[in-house]
Order: structure tokens, then sequence, then C-alpha cells
């Protein structure tokens, strides 16, 4: 039965591009047609039955665990997310399609506690993992590639000075960065801009590292990183930026996080947040990502964000989709990462890197031929918080942050 339910399943997903499927059997089935072609093992039965009911989570786990072998992983993902997302899901799948989105808010409930935990399973495993593919700045964000020639050290440089413009900053001026990570935007913002900022982040590892690299920059004065949830904040701030934090909000919490940032948003203040959400309308997570790589995490609609900064009455000064800018980072940080994948085995296992591996291409596909783009939000009380133009991102302000940190030195 099982067989013949994945046997219907793949026949209603694959048009574009071809599947060669061997069952544990040895029998070979193919299913779709075209370039490029793609070879798949699977080497034990019980897969075929958790293929049916739960794809995404089963085709992880599988390669993970040596289950299914997959000759092109990258060309598996170019041909496989676009099928998926093409078509409505196959009758088989729709209950199941249901409880996944029943269980959303529970799954997306983070509170303060289950927060920490959340962060910790990810951003805490070891500093020296993500200095295997991340750049010198441990930026693990999308990057901006004005240029396609530009290295990923120049991208994220890019990046930051993108969002700094965007946020008007002048020397002075006192910014949260909700979500600093290991501090670099923080330091950008300090030494290149001059302003003070304060910095909040769950992760342990990520705040003692943000510590020691504002004391060895010199910059310990002028900015404060605290291991404490965004929830806890008490000042206010000229800006508030938060790079890839808002997908670790949880979707019952979307009110809360934005009311938070009206709280201590000064009146005249701008507020840039810069997170992965999704086309389309509310969804709900990918179990594998869920389970493995983020828990609590999720992509949002453009609709699920601005529901709540509608209702509390925030000005949306400006809205950018970054387009395929992180499908270039992704990949950048796979090729370095499997570059380096005989040290990423020494610090976990074979099945660690399996992992990484699946998690870093799927996510690429999703970028580049899936529903995943990113939105910087810009926000703001006042309707004129921001010029009423974008001309200011391109007239030749790049320079001032320079001629600050030549005047600084």
């Amino acid at each position: 039965m099982w067989t013949a339910l994945l046997d219907q399943t793949l026949k209603h997903y694959f048009r574009d591009g071809t599947l060669h499927l061997t069952l544990p059997d040895g029998k070979v089935r193919t299913y779709g047609r075209g370039q490029p072609e793609i070879a798949v093992k699977i080497k034990d039965k019980n897969v075929i039955r958790r293929l049916v009911i739960s794809p995404e989570l089963a085709v992880g786990e599988a390669y993970m665990d040596g289950k299914a072998e997959i000759d092109d992983l990258r060309g598996f993902f170019k041909i496989g997310i676009p099928a998926i997302k093409s078509v409505e899901y196959h009758w088989s799948q729709r209950p199941f399609d249901w409880m996944k989105r029943v269980g959303k808010r529970l799954e997306q409930a983070n509170n303060l506690l289950r927060a920490k935990s959340n962060v910790s399973h990810h951003y805490d495993l070891s500093g020296a993992l993500y200095d295997l593919f991340l750049d010198r700045d441990r930026q693990y964000s999308c990057a901006y590639w004005p240029s396609d020639d530009m290295t990923l050290d120049e991208a994220q440089d890019a990046k930051k000075h993108h969002i700094a413009r965007k946020l008007r900053i002048e020397p002075g001026m006192t910014v949260l960065d909700i979500g600093c990570g290991w501090g670099g935007m923080a330091l950008t913002l300090a030494r290149d801009y001059g302003a003070h900022v304060v910095g909040v982040t769950l992760s342990k590892e990520q705040h003692q590292v943000a510590v020691q690299r504002a004391r060895d920059e010199g910059l310990a004065d002028r900015v404060d990183f605290r291991l404490m949830d965004y929830r806890n904040v008490t000042e206010t701030f000229d800006r508030i930026v938060s790079v890839g934090m808002f997908e670790h909000v949880g979707q019952p919490h979307y009110r809360e996080y934005f009311a938070k940032v009206k709280e201590l948003l000064a009146d005249d203040g701008l507020a840039l947040i810069h997170t992965i959400g999704h086309i389309g309308g509310p969804n709900y997570s990918d179990p594998w990502m869920s389970k493995y790589i983020f828990p609590g995490g999720y992509a949002p609609a453009l609709s699920e964000m601005h529901a709540p900064i509608d209702d509390l009455r925030l000005v949306p000064q400006d809205i950018e989709v970054l387009r395929i800018h992180y499908a270039k980072t992704l990949g950048a940080w796979h090729d370095r990462f499997m570059a380096r994948a005989d040290e990423a085995e020494k610090l976990f296992d074979k099945r660690f890197v399996r992992m990484w591996r699946y998690y870093l291409l799927s996510m690429e596909a999703s970028f580049a031929v899936g529903n995943l783009v990113v939105y910087q939000v810009q926000i703001g009380k006042q309707l004129a918080a921001a010029p009423i133009t974008r001309d200011y991102l391109y007239d030749g302000d790049e320079k001032k942050h320079l001629d600050f940190a030549a005047a600084a030195e």
C-alpha cells in the first residue's frame, strides 16, 4: 500500500526534471522528464511509509542516516522544491498538512524559557563550526550582492552598510541590536558610524565572543553586549535594528515583538527588521528544519508581519525584498563548509556533516527556485521618519562612515 501511495505522490509532483528512484527491492521507477536527471536509492523499506506521511522530514532523516543515497543533492533540490511548491498537496498528504497547520501555534510558542532553549540548540553548537564557513565577521544572515563578482566577505560588509544607510545613523545616536549574534553589526555601527549600541542575545557562546571582540577593538565603551531577552530591555533608542532574529520570534508573539519595538523606539526613530520570509499566505515551518536546525523557527508571510505593524499604528517607511541574495550566500557557505568537511566531522561526526550539507543546500534551493525571500522592513512612528524617496541610499552617503572612521583613528 505504501509503495503504491508513494508512486502516486511522486507522479503527482514531478513534472520538470527527472527522478530515477531505486526501491529497497531493487526496482527502479522514473518520474518527470527532462534535465537535470537525479538518482535516489532508498535502502530501508520503512522509509517509504514515512515519505508518504511527512516527505520533508523523511527525506532529510533518510539522507542523514544513510538510508537514502542521492547522487546529486544540489540537483535534487533544484527539481524537488519547485515540484512541491508548484502543485497542490496530493490527497494522501492533506490530513497531515492540516495537522501541521493546527500545531503551528504550539510549535512557535516561544516564551522566555523556550526561546532561550531554541537559540542554544543552534547557536551554541561550537564556535569552531561557524568559523568553517562564515565570513571573517561571522555574519550568519543573508549577504547583499550588488555585484556578482564580490567575495562573501565583501557581500557581508555591503549588507551591514546597506542596513546602516537605511537607519540614517549619526554619531552619538543610540542603537538597540535585537539578536546581535557575534557582534558584527553592533561593532560596525559603533566603529564606522559613531553610534552607542546595546546588543542583546540569548546565546552564551555568541555573547562571550561579542564581548571579547568589543574589548579587542577598543569599543567596550560604545558597545554594551547583554545576555538577555529583548523583552526585558527598558531604555529608549534612536534606532533599532534586528538582523536574522525575527525568524525565531514565533507567529503568536509578533504583536508582542512589535509592541516592544514601539515602546523602545524614540518618537522620531527608525527601526529596520531584516528577516527571512516566504511568498504567499500563512504557512508552517518545514518539519525537518524545525526538528534539527531551527526549533521554534518560522519564516513569515509579509501579511503576518504587517498585521501587528498596522494594529499598533506603526508607520512602514520602506519594504525591500531581497531576492536570490540568500541563495548566493548559502551557496557560498555550502562550498566553504564542504571544503573543510573533514574538520566538521572531527568536531561532530559524519551524520552531522550530512545534516549540515542537507540544511545548506535545501535552503539554497528554497531561495533560488522556491518561495523564500528576505524582507527588510523599515518602520517608524512618524510618516517622515525616513526620507520620502530612496535616493538617500545611493547619493554618496555611503562615504560618511568612512570619513567618521578615519577621523576616529
